[in-house]
């Protein structure tokens, strides 16, 4: 494959990623990873660095729609940015010395339990929600205008405090394998706060660029982010996470519920097939 050829492939499947990052909240490097070491034989750390870039720019193309929208909770993505940047610097350090087959097996289990999460929900009505004295101090709770429906909803946050633990394993898992960790955040806040999938979905694409910012210092400064690589990545996940974030809000969200563990269910078991080989 012509140097040409390989950055016409690499922004091509970046565009797709970044589109469907932007509308799961998974940061884009959910798809880049896997496309990079399955199809073009990438190796898997500067797949990871290239992601790190990526889901900063994932992050720049969605986040200023969804803000604007009021789908995303500047609140709860502040109080739980604390954590998963904490947890960032702890991957990035630990990504490091683990070998590389531990990294594949990590990222399948990992996509295996977020798509188990999600699937388990999708017949579950949504009944009371617990009082949370943190989320009421905080003031977490909000509402937004969903265009699917064409309804006015408001949401009240809860299990702050568990909340708050799973993100710093979030961040832990994005500075280890550099996938943004909205693998994990959709789902902490989905399934254990409680908020609406697509407010789950906004805020996580809120909160990856500044989880993913607080690690790539350390690929950089160890060398496994390729500008060759990165570039293209880059430029074609920001021009699909720009065209997701105008799509969200007019998809229904049992769709995106569905999507999200389908392509989950695929990554997981691509990389836990290669990691066992």
């Amino acid at each position: 494959m012509t140097p040409a050829i390989f950055l016409l492939v690499v922004f091509a499947i970046s565009l797709g990623a970044g589109l469907l990052g932007s509308l799961l909240g998974l940061g884009g490097g959910i798809i880049v990873i896997p496309a990079l070491t399955l199809l073009l034989h990438v190796d898997i750390r500067y797949a990871i660095g290239a992601s790190i870039i990526s889901v900063i720019a994932t992050s720049s193309g969605a986040a200023a729609t969804y803000v604007r929208e009021h789908m995303t909770n500047l609140r709860v993505a502040m109080f739980l940015e604390v954590a998963t940047t904490t947890g960032a610097l702890t991957g990035a350090y630990v990504a490091g010395i683990i070998s590389v087959r531990w990294l594949y097996i990590i990222f399948g289990i990992v996509m295996a339990y977020s798509a188990l999460a999600m699937f388990r929900k999708r017949h579950q009505v949504s009944g009371p929600v617990p009082h949370d004295r943190l989320a009421e101090r905080l003031n977490l709770h909000g509402d937004y205008f969903d265009e699917a429906t064409k309804e006015h909803i408001s949401y009240r946050v809860t299990h702050t405090p568990v909340g708050f633990g799973l993100m710093y394993v979030a961040g832990l898992v994005s500075g280890l394998l550099g996938i943004g960790s909205g693998a994990l955040k959709v789902p902490a806040m989905d399934l254990a706060m409680h908020l609406p999938i697509k407010v789950s979905t906004a805020t996580s694409n809120f909160m990856i660029g500044v989880t993913a910012a607080a690690s790539a210092g350390i690929y950089f400064a160890r060398g496994d982010i390729n500008p060759f690589i990165a570039a293209p990545v880059a430029t074609g996940v920001l021009g699909g996470a720009a065209l997701g974030s105008h799509l969200l809000g007019r998809i229904r969200g049992s769709a995106i519920r569905v999507l999200f563990v389908l392509v989950l269910i695929w990554v997981s078991a691509e990389m836990l097939l290669k990691g066992v080989r």
